[in-house]
């Protein structure tokens, strides 16, 4: 086995059976200086028995998973069983009254018996544990904490500072909230997109026998066909859940993946024998256009019903590429899109360590257009992000035109990235992501839908192609720069190669020198130092820039490295306190009371289960490190290096604990993306 290698090296010294450190390099295994060698522990059997006399199958996992201690296997809940667990959860001495807790006061909240949350307010302080040491993320000189005496740092708040600071604090820092109106509308699909159906009716979509689109765009609602066999059993799609609670709550939910698109094909329910109406919202100050002052839309919408904008649609829709909004990626540094931990907080980090362009994580088309709360937090963007865009994947270009439209017209981006990568089997049945890889015209009515709908710049991220050996994004780099898009981003790999092999560099610099002048094309894959990122720049002139991906979420200094054109021997206390920041960043983000401390945590152990995959340069015999190298395991050069290597979550867990304080009793962690986790990084 090639984990044993290693050991080999630290048996003895004169041994000629010592690989020597090309040797390693060759068999991609990272070469580690002897002396920080850890022994490998004696085999065990095939079956060995456990402290507790169990029997223990063993296999190729972490310690963890042979004896419990922290990572687990966790059953599956049913998502009902879920909701019915947080109601329960809500009513208990846990979970105080937002409004009790900011003023102390049990006659202040305005539901009364009728609130969701307990108002047992000495049950609330008998069993809420001690503070956390530290200060509140939102106790500075005139900030005020949204969370009152649910802050796990309460004893840190000051006294006399008005509401109205606080709330100002926070709105100046992160944009492009939900507005609840505007959720209430989508719940009842009664928002309409008349740029969107004007472009598609355009292009002619809606004469391509897709009769729910000929619908659609005939009758103004949104409604995505069932799966064959929701139709076939006549299922009815459901509500989303009524979302009324505090912010950290909303955003606790942070959807996984494998969830998030599992309602792909679910259509938003009908509002039943209530009138149309058209509303716009401005999301950064929560004022509403009222729906007298919206009759432009309306006229809009009755002429592209009636034919009389079938004219005029080409010239005001589609606009010239010069009068179109542009964005400037060359040689900026773009941290990719990831799942789960791209988040904002994360992303704080990265801009802190020189990231020049950011992009929010992977939301589907379909559960945005659904009003679902947890979707449009991928959309959340900080102040620091000066260079900002969301990404987001659908199947069908009605899909995509209308949630660019709404995106566009509610949020405040930079520009918007539409995933035709995504190799994630839900997503690809779905029939997008890779999918649109195997469907040119699909994938050209869905950009030219985009791009012509909105004047803010649309970017295509994709993989060269979905069958291994069989590239094609080459074929069409030209096509895709005529069909409107700003930028490209191409993944040096298949679909079906995932992430098992090197990407393709060479394929990237020939559709590099195919594509348009007026088309950005930008390189991903496998860049974990700035060697890497300056070979590639130099290789190919003609390739705008390069994408970051999991190089950034092994060590987010990266940028840094590359901006400064040096190999970081970072220590272990200059990445405690690189830690230290992302945990201020998501207590400010997710919150300072116990779900937001615990959501914190969880999304750190998230992150921990990439980065203990760093080697520090002192430690290696050949340098940089690459992507593809295993690491072995080693002893750091003090306590906190050996323990931050550590592949345990165990050990995950005792780092958490340093910067957030003890985890609950019966506390267990698997990471989202498991074994695989280190080969799951991207979206696309």
């Amino acid at each position: 086995m090639p984990e044993q290698l290693p050991s080999a090296i630290a048996e003895s010294d004169s041994s000629p059976q010592v690989p020597k450190p090309e040797e390693l390099v060759a068999r991609s295994i990272a070469p580690v200086r002897k002396e920080f060698l850890r022994p490998l522990p004696p085999r065990k059997s095939s079956s060995a028995a456990g402290e507790d006399g169990s029997a223990v199958k063993e296999s190729g996992e972490s310690a963890e998973n042979l004896n419990g201690a922290g990572l687990v296997k966790e059953k599956k809940k049913s998502k009902r069983q879920m909701k019915r667990e947080r109601q329960q959860e809500k009513k208990s001495a846990l979970n105080i009254c937002p409004e009790i807790a900011k003023s102390g006061d049990v006659s202040s909240c305005p539901y009364g018996s009728k609130c969701r949350f307990s108002h047992d307010l000495e049950a609330f302080k008998a069993q809420k544990p001690d503070d956390l040491e530290g200060e509140c993320p939102f106790t500075g000189t005139e900030d005020w904490c949204p969370f009152g005496l649910a802050c796990r740092f309460y004893g840190t708040h000051k006294e006399g500072v008005s509401m109205a600071a606080g709330a100002h604090r926070k709105m100046i820092s992160e944009i492009n909230a939900l507005n609840k109106d505007l959720q209430k509308l989508l719940w009842k699909n009664k928002v309409k997109f008349p740029n969107a159906d004007a472009q598609l009716k355009a292009l002619g979509l809606m004469n391509h026998g897709n009769k729910s689109m000929k619908k659609m765009l005939e009758t103004g609602e949104h409604k995505e066909p069932l799966s064959g066999a929701a139709e076939e059993n006549g299922n009815k799609p459901d509500v989303p859940e009524d979302l009324t609670e505090k912010q950290s709550a909303v955003i606790e939910d942070e959807r996984v993946a494998d969830d998030a698109v599992a309602c792909e094909d679910r259509p938003p329910k009908k509002a039943k024998n209530e009138p149309e109406m058209v509303t716009s919202f401005n999301i950064d100050n929560g004022i509403t256009v009222p729906k007298e002052d919206s009759e432009c839309y309306d006229a809009m919408d009755s002429q592209v019903k009636n034919g009389d904008m079938a004219l005029e649609t080409a010239g005001s829709l589609k606009l010239h590429p010069r009068e179109r909004k542009l964005i400037d990626l060359r040689d900026k540094l773009y941290l990719a899109p990831l799942t789960t931990v791209g988040n904002l907080p994360f992303r704080r980090v990265c801009k802190g360590l020189g990231a020049d362009v950011t992009c929010g994580e992977m939301a589907m088309g379909t559960n945005l257009l659904q009003g679902q709360a947890s979707e449009w937090a991928l959309l959340r963007r900080h102040s620091s992000e000066d260079l900002f865009g969301v990404q987001i994947c659908g199947a069908f270009p009605d899909t995509v035109s209308r949630i660019v439209e709404l995106i566009d017209r509610e949020c405040s981006v930079d520009f918007i990235d539409i995933n035709m990568g995504c190799p994630i089997n839900i997503v690809v049945n779905k029939g997008a992501g890779s999918a649109l890889l195997t469907k040119p015209m699909r994938m050209k009515s869905i950009i030219q839908a985009a791009t012509g709908t909105v004047d803010t710049p649309i970017t295509v991220k994709v993989r060269t192609g979905y069958f291994e050996g069989k590239n094609r994004i080459d074929s069409l780099v030209s096509d895709i720069g005529s069909w409107g898009a700003s930028a490209l981003t191409i993944h040096g790999r298949t679909r079906q190669q995932r992430y098992s092999k090197l990407a393709d560099w060479d394929y990237i610099y020939q559709c590099a020198r195919k594509a348009p002048d007026t088309l950005q094309v930008l390189g991903n894959g496998d860049i974990f130092s700035h060697l890497d990122w300056d070979k590639h720049k130099s290789n190919c002139p003609k390739l705008s820039s390069s994408m970051i991906a999991r190089g950034a979420l092994i060590k987010p200094w990266i940028f840094t490295e590359i901006k400064e054109q040096r190999l970081w021997d970072i220590t272990s206390a200059e990445r405690l306190n690189i830690m230290k920041d992302y945990v201020r960043f998501g207590l400010e983000h997710w919150g300072s009371d116990r779900k937001g401390v615990e959501t914190t945590r969880h999304f750190l152990l998230e992150w921990l289960s990439y980065t203990h995959r760093y080697i520090p340069v002192g430690l290696l015999e050949v340098i940089p490190q690459q992507m593809n190298w295993r690491p072995p395991s080693f002893f750091g050069r003090d306590d906190l290096e050996t323990l931050m290597a550590s592949d345990s979550a165990a050990d995950w867990i005792r780092i958490s604990e340093m910067l957030l304080g003890k985890v609950p009793d019966g506390f267990t962690f698997a990471p989202k993306h498991k074994s695989n986790a280190y080969d799951r990084a991207e979206n696309g």
